[in-house]
C-alpha cells in the first residue's frame, strides 16, 4: 500500500491531508498530515484539538506483548460502554494488523471521505468505529509504512474524522512501546489513561512491565492492568482451568502500585464471537467471561461520574531571575517528561536571563528515584530552577527548602526550547502532571 497518510491507495486522492507533491515511497511529500517534511502542521493540530475537546474520556488499550488479546479486550470494553448507554468511538491504530473490522464483522464497511473530513463507520447507535482496515483494498493488503507516515495517519484519524461528542474514545494500539502508542498518548494528552493487557505467563509479564513504565515516562496514567487468558472455561461444566497459570497480572499490579482491573478466562465463545463478528457481551451476558468483562468495565464507567477538570493551560509566571542561571529539565527520549522522578536524563541548561540566551547544556544521569535524593543531587549540580511537567508534593517541598525554584505543568518540548520559552514569557503550563 502506498504511503499516503489518509490510507488512500488511489493516485488521484483528493483528501486534504494527501494533496499534491506526489509520494516517493519514503515518507516524503503527501501533505502536512504525512510527517514527510511539510511544515503546515498548525491547522491539522488545531482540528485535532477541537476534536479531542469533545471527548470526555480517552482510554488507550495497549500491551508490551503481542498475542495477549488486546484488540479483543479493547473491542469488548468499547462494546460494554456503548451497551451502558455511553457514546463511544473505537479507534484502531494498529496499521500493520488492524483487527477491529473483523472482530465486529465490519470488513466490508465503506468509509465516507470528503475533502475536509472522514466519517467514522457506525456499528450501533452508540458506537462508531475507525480503522485502517476500512481503507485497504482487500484484507490481505500489507501496509509498508515508516514511523513518520504512521504518526501522520494517526493524527489525521484524530483531526479529520468527525467523531462528534463522545463520552469515551477507546484506542486499540499495536503491541510494544513504539511509534503508534507513543504518538497516540502524546496526541491525546496527559488525561488519556492506559489499560494494559497481559497474560499470566512470566514472559508476557516482563514485556508488560515495560509498558507500564513507558506510560509513566510519557506522562500518562495507567488506569489498570487486565490479565487475559486467565484459565480456560470448560464448555460442558463451566469450570475454569488455569492452563497458563494465574495471578501474574495481579502480582505485577501490586509490584508497580497500579490498579488490577480483573481476569478474563479464555472462553471458546469469545473466540467464536471474534471470528464471526458478533457482540459477545450481548449474547453471553451471564457467562463467567462476560461477568469478568463487566467487572473490568465498571471502573471505566465510574470515570463518567468524575467532574471534568477545568482547563488550566496558560503561561508560566514571568521569570524573576537575572544573570547566568542553571536550569534542570527532566527528559524522556529527549523531550520534557511529565514525571520528574522517573526521568531518563536531566538536561542542565546554562542560560543568561538578562539577554535571554542559552549559553550551554549538558545531559546527566539522575540517581534512582527517591524524593529525598533528587533534590540534593540537583543542588550539587548548581541548579537554581527546575522546569518539569509534574512533581510530587514531597519533592516540591524539598526543593523549596533548598531555595531551588520549580515550575510545574510544562507541556513538553526540547530542553533548550523549554528554557528559551520560559525566559521569553511564552512557556505554556497546565496542571501538575504528577498526582503523587
Amino acid at each position: 500500500m502506498s504511503e499516503k497518510a489518509c490510507g488512500c491507495t488511489s493516485t488521484d486522492c483528493s483528501h486534504s491531508g494527501c494533496s499534491d507533491t506526489g509520494h516517493d515511497g519514503h515518507g516524503q511529500g503527501c501533505g502536512s498530515g504525512c510527517g514527510g517534511g511539510h511544515q503546515e502542521l498548525a491547522p491539522e493540530q488545531d482540528r485535532m484539538q477541537r476534536t479531542l475537546r469533545r471527548v470526555k474520556h480517552k482510554i488507550v488499550v495497549m500491551s508490551g506483548k503481542g498475542g495477549v488479546g488486546k484488540s479483543t479486550v479493547a473491542t469488548n470494553i468499547a462494546m460494554g460502554l456503548a451497551l451502558a448507554g455511553k457514546k463511544v468511538g473505537l479507534l484502531d491504530v494498529d496499521v500493520h494488523g488492524p483487527s477491529v473490522p473483523r472482530l465486529l464483522s465490519m470488513r466490508d464497511a465503506k468509509v465516507h471521505i470528503e475533502a475536509d473530513h472522514i466519517e467514522p463507520v457506525p456499528y450501533s447507535e452508540n458506537l462508531s468505529v475507525m480503522s485502517l482496515g476500512f481503507l485497504l483494498p482487500n484484507p490481505y493488503q500489507p501496509v509498508i509504512w515508516r514511523g513518520p507516515v504512521k504518526q501522520g495517519f494517526i493524527q489525521q484519524l484524530l483531526a479529520d474524522v468527525t467523531w462528534g461528542d463522545l463520552d469515551y474514545m477507546v484506542v486499540d494500539c499495536p503491541p510494544g512501546t513504539g511509534d503508534e502508542p507513543l504518538s497516540v498518548l502524546q496526541m491525546l494528552g496527559a488525561d488519556a489513561k492506559a489499560v494494559v493487557v497481559t497474560t499470566p505467563q512470566g514472559v508476557a509479564i516482563d514485556d508488560v512491565r515495560r509498558s507500564v513504565t513507558f506510560v509513566g515516562d510519557v506522562g500518562n496514567t495507567v488506569l489498570g492492568i487486565v490479565e487475559n487468558m486467565s484459565g480456560i472455561v470448560c464448555s460442558q461444566c463451566g469450570h475454569v482451568e488455569n492452563i497458563f497459570g494465574k495471578g501474574g497480572g495481579m502480582g505485577l499490579a501490586q509490584e508497580l502500585g497500579v490498579r488490577f482491573l480483573g481476569e478474563i478466562p479464555l472462553d471458546p465463545e469469545v473466540v467464536r464471537s471474534g471470528d464471526e463478528g458478533y457482540s459477545f457481551l450481548t449474547v453471553q451476558h451471564e457467562s463467567p467471561t462476560a461477568k469478568a468483562l463487566q467487572k473490568i468495565i465498571k471502573p471505566i464507567l465510574l470515570l463518567a461520574d468524575e467532574p471534568a477538570p477545568a482547563p488550566t493551560t496558560g503561561l508560566a509566571p514571568a521569570a524573576t531571575m537575572s544573570g547566568e542561571v542553571k536550569v534542570a529539565v527532566p527528559l524522556a527520549k529527549g523531550q520534557l517528561t511529565q514525571h520528574f522522578g522517573h526521568c531518563e536524563q536531566l538536561a542542565v541548561i546554562t542560560a543568561n536571563f538578562d539577554s535571554g540566551e542559552v549559553l550551554g547544556s549538558e545531559l546527566v544521569t539522575p540517581p534512582p528515584h527517591e524524593p529525598s535524593v533528587m533534590p540534593a543531587f540537583v543542588e550539587r549540580l548548581g541548579v537554581k530552577l527546575v522546569i518539569a511537567g509534574g512533581m510530587g508534593q514531597k519533592a516540591l517541598a524539598l526543593f523549596n527548602e533548598k531555595g531551588i525554584s520549580v515550575v510545574c505543568g510544562a507541556q513538553g518540548g526540547t530542553p533548550t526550547d523549554v528554557v528559551t520559552q520560559y525566559m521569553q514569557g511564552s512557556l505554556r503550563v497546565g496542571a501538575n502532571g504528577c498526582d503523587h
